[in-house]
């Protein structure tokens, strides 16, 4: 930030170079102390040094803004699942593992990110950007589901959609707990990535796929 005098009042003000990443550094900020619950757009002003009315040059409220923090973290998330996926190679069952362990770096190195993407409250539906962005990061989930499944005989597959919303629910839940980068995160006994690994197995297992 940078001040300059009026030149015809003579008073002072302020010019911001880059306002809105301005802002959303200081949500994040914000969200790492608080949690996406806590965040106001007062907030995020104050903690940005600009006024309160500044903010409403980009973003229309306290929703747009998480959902443009939403956004920026669901590609992320999409491009680090997709790169850890690596379109099935060598096997499927490596990128699922590869998967998971993505997910939960995830959680560990962007908490604040991870935050304004499952916890903030946003209706998805009012954000169609935000959406599409989350939807890319669940179908490389579902995709590494349909290689699985297609180790069974046709006639024996589960439907690829189920396992994705069940693998997710695991991932998503040890991440959240025990896997995170922050305060919140919970102690176990065992590195993160081996509950997920031993839970997704024996998931995979009761469907009885196998790693032959």
């Amino acid at each position: 930030m940078t001040w300059h005098k009026d030149r015809q009042s003579g008073r002072k003000g302020y010019h911001h170079g880059n306002l809105r990443e301005a802002l959303i550094d200081a949500a994040l900020k914000l969200i790492s102390e608080k949690g996406p619950g806590g965040l106001t757009f007062a907030d995020a002003a104050r903690a940005a040094g600009v006024s309160g009315a500044a903010p409403y040059r980009h973003f229309r409220d306290r929703d747009e803004l998480m959902a443009h923090i939403a956004l920026r973290g669901y590609e992320q998330f999409a491009g680090k699942l997709a790169d850890a996926w690596n379109d099935g190679q060598p096997d499927a069952f490596t990128g699922l593992e590869n998967l998971g362990k993505a997910y939960l770096g995830f959680a560990r190195s962007e908490p604040s990110l991870f935050a304004a993407m499952f916890e903030s409250g946003l209706v998805l539906a009012d954000h169609p950007k935000t959406a599409a962005a989350a939807d890319r990061s669940f179908e490389v989930l579902r995709a590494s589901c349909e290689a699985l499944a297609a180790t069974k005989p046709a006639g024996e597959r589960p439907p690829a959609l189920m396992m994705a919303l069940h693998i997710w629910a695991l991932s998503h839940g040890i991440a959240a707990l025990f896997g995170r980068g922050d305060a919140t995160r919970r102690a176990i006994p065992m590195p993160a990535e081996d509950l997920l690994e031993a839970a997704v197995l024996v998931y995979l297992d009761g469907l009885g796929i196998v790693r032959t």
